[in-house]
């Protein structure tokens, strides 16, 4: 076969660094533009984005061309650093070190749009780290708590 191809759908969560809630609805669309950006510059186009003021959900169709680790880092690395530019609030900005990655089949990904669209309202009941050992549990990755927590 000439062709290659990849249908590699990816839920990407990260947080702040020790979930501090520096994301502020001032800055917010801006960072998620930049986070697009980066996106598109690695061939992994955005489906979804969304943050609240302590972490970001990022839905993408990952590229065949970019390792995934290499596609995690240059988002977190560019918007961090970008985001200290924007004003002094950001000065001591920084994401936590690791990250959840999770596949996501086609048929779901309408769900898991949805789902990204509603962190506002879903955050109003369950903090960050509720939210992600349900996410590790659901997706069958067991969370060690003792590195989780940056």
């Amino acid at each position: 076969m000439s062709q290659s191809l990849a249908n590699i759908v990816i839920h990407l969560v990260f947080s702040t660094k020790k979930r501090q809630q520096l994301i502020r609805d001032e800055e917010r669309g801006q960072l998620h533009a930049y986070m697009t950006g980066i996106l598109n510059n690695l061939e992994s186009p955005l489906i979804e984005i969304n943050s609240v003021r302590d972490h970001v959900h990022i839905l993408f169709a990952q590229s065949k061309n970019h390792a995934p680790s290499k596609i995690v880092a240059e988002v977190k690395a560019a918007s961090s650093g970008w985001i200290k530019t924007l004003n002094p609030w950001y000065a001591n900005f920084a994401w936590q070190i690791g990250y959840g990655e999770f596949s996501v089949s086609p048929i779901h990904v309408n769900v898991v749009r949805e789902y990204i669209q509603g962190q506002a309202e879903h955050h109003k009941t369950d903090d960050f780290q509720t939210e992600y050992r349900r996410f590790c549990e659901k997706n069958g990755k067991p969370l060690d708590e003792r590195y989780a927590w940056d």
